[in-house]
């Protein structure tokens, strides 16, 4: 009777407790959607900011890639400020940063596109810090029944972020003057919404207890769990902080000294690198950072393109939960393997759609004299379009879609000229940024129409359908496995870190490999890393389902290793009928 009037009692407790929990992750993983939003806007945003800043491929892809590296380098610094200044003013200090850097980006002028680049670099600092801040504080603030449930809607908030920038950059598609100002600056109010929650949010129990400040913890803890006796779990807590603080005795040097040392840490180290690295090198970020131009290269214009992202961005949001469903169903090593060939197989249509494309390729076949030299020295759409001074005007409804290749003014890029008839007179009424849409004539200065723009929306749907659940969570998820507990922080903290070095090559080269090795080049360029990438991970990485942390490690240890444990657990125990003693104690 007792036992059951005390579970009977607990019930409602745990009722609210869950709820309050919930509540803080929600304000906690806005860090995750500002995430998701930051990087999945500057695909869409990227189309009016190159035309309005006329912007370089040089200058395009430091725009991207600046909030990245930013990231990269504040994840690092964020990861010693949780341990300093608690969880709670980190992941404050990234919503204060992260406002700072979207008013910044909103108001940059079109002539400066410095101040553009250092509101990226601001914007991508909260990044690093939230990044970093935000696991940690759901996964030390959430009971342990529910705590890997609450850790994992961080990652799908980030998804809600990247398919929420779609929908709000097509919103602003229309408006070319000032839509992307809306775009980058409109991330500025949930970062106001968390600072200010935030206020009324406990600071993690364990980082007080860490600190010392035991009674703080206790009042914390009492308030996230909704019960005032909250004795077993603190004893918990300040056991578990004090044998941290023994294994933790080296800084983060020393620690990656010993696990390249130690063979079994080593081995789990080269895995989770090499999952972190090829997660990045399969090209992921080129559907985040470049979908909306991927799609404008494909054929269509830049306010359908915007609309049209938001299929991949969407798909990705609805796969994240086949992945958390899959991971414990599926294991780690299959749907690993299976999202790498679903990503292969989705490179290929890409880069044969792109293939195809250019060689199908609009003729110039309606030429002017020798007045311009867009209209003579181009014979296809393909290669008009290469030149910047030059762009593809076609008259819809023609048997063909051939066109003329014309010069872009660039005094005026909104303005594009247009034969009139057999003469050489330049009507640029006819065929400019204000008429795209009419009947008779349509213009393009990045693309060339084609039939097959189908095989861009499909391969980016079908990239995304295997990325999400497989490649996606997957090395996060093995990452927080492998290692033991003493080089957990720095294992995982060196593989987040190829991760985001794996991140900025692709998004700072992907604009300049479009260039040099053609667009279709670069898909299968993906496609044959992907593949490299694949084989490697078959030999090298173990299935890590339902088993225990202890059971992992041994997964590393070579067989040699394995016997020399053994000789070192035989000295240090003797055998007797009772069991195994501890012969230091005899």
């Amino acid at each position: 009777m007792g036992e059951k009037l005390d579970m009977e009692e607990k019930r409602p407790d745990e009722s609210g407790s869950k709820f309050y929990v919930i509540v803080l992750t929600m304000f906690a993983t806005i860090g995750g959607l500002l995430f998701g939003y930051d990087t999945g806007i500057i695909s869409g945003s990227m189309l009016l900011i190159r035309d309005d800043f006329q912007l370089s491929e040089i200058w395009q892809s430091a725009i991207v890639s600046s909030t990245i590296g930013a990231a990269a380098v504040f994840s690092l610094i964020a990861g010693v400020l949780v341990d300093k200044i608690g969880r709670k003013k980190v992941i404050m200090m990234a919503s204060f940063i992260f406002t700072a850097g979207a008013i910044l980006m909103a108001v940059s002028p079109v002539d400066k596109k410095e101040i553009l680049l250092i509101g990226r670099l601001i914007v991508g600092a909260g990044i690093g810090f939230a990044s970093m801040s935000v696991p940690v504080y759901v996964a030390e603030a959430a009971p342990s029944h529910i705590r890997g449930s609450l850790v994992t809607v961080n990652q799908l908030f980030i998804t809600v972020g990247i398919l929420l920038s779609s929908i709000i950059a097509g919103a602003f598609s229309t408006d070319k003057e000032n839509g992307w100002r809306y775009m980058l600056g409109i991330a500025g109010v949930p970062s106001v919404i968390q600072f200010f929650g935030f206020f009324f949010l406990p600071e993690s129990p364990r980082w007080l207890v860490g600190q010392g400040r035991v009674d703080e913890a206790r009042k914390a803890l009492k308030k996230i769990r909704g019960l005032d006796n909250v004795d077993r779990e603190m004893s918990e807590i300040e056991k578990s902080v004090e044998e941290t603080k023994e294994q933790n005795k080296y800084n983060m040097l020393q620690c990656f000294v010993l696990m390249v040392k130690t063979q079994p840490v080593r081995r789990a180290l080269v895995l989770g690198c090499t999952l972190q690295l090829f997660q990045q090198l399969c090209g992921i970020n080129t559907v985040i950072y470049y979908s909306g131009s991927i799609l404008r290269v494909s054929g269509f214009p830049s306010s359908l393109a915007i609309w049209l992202s938001c299929i991949p961005f969407t798909v990705n949001f609805l796969c994240t939960f086949i992945g958390i469903y899959a991971v414990e169903k599926a294991g780690r090593r299959v749907l690993t393997l299976l999202s790498f060939i679903g990503i292969i197989i989705a490179l290929i249509v890409l880069g044969a759609g792109f293939q195809l494309s250019e060689k199908n390729s609009p003729p110039i076949s309606l030429r002017l004299d020798n007045s311009s030299t867009c209209h003579t020295k181009y014979d296809s759409c393909n290669s008009c379009i290469k030149d910047e001074n030059c762009g593809f005007c076609w008259q819809e409804g023609m048997e063909s879609t051939a066109g003329w290749c014309l010069h872009v003014y660039k005094d005026h890029p909104e303005r594009y000229a247009m034969p009139e008839g057999n003469t050489t007179h330049y009507n640029e009424s006819l065929c400019n940024a204000t008429n795209y849409d009419t009947e008779k004539y349509n213009w393009a200065n990045d693309f060339c129409p084609t039939d097959y723009s189908w095989m861009a929306v499909l391969g980016l749907a079908l990239f995304v359908i295997a990325f999400a659940p497989g490649l996606g969570p997957n090395p996060w998820t093995i990452n927080s496995e492998i290692y033991p507990l003493w080089a957990r922080g720095t294992g995982t903290s060196l593989a987040t870190c190829v991760n985001w070095i794996g991140n900025l090559i692709v998004s700072f080269t992907f604009l300049l490999l479009l260039k040099t090795i053609t667009t279709y080049g670069t898909f299968y360029l993906f496609c044959g890393i992907s593949f490299l990438g694949m084989s490697i991970l078959f030999f090298i990485l173990p299935e890590t389902k339902n088993k225990t942390l202890e059971e992992v490690e041994e997964l590393f240890m070579s067989k040699e290793y394995k016997a020399k444990r053994e000789e070192e657990q035989k000295k240090k125990y003797q055998y007797d009928n009772s069991g195994y003693v501890d012969s230091s104690k005899m």
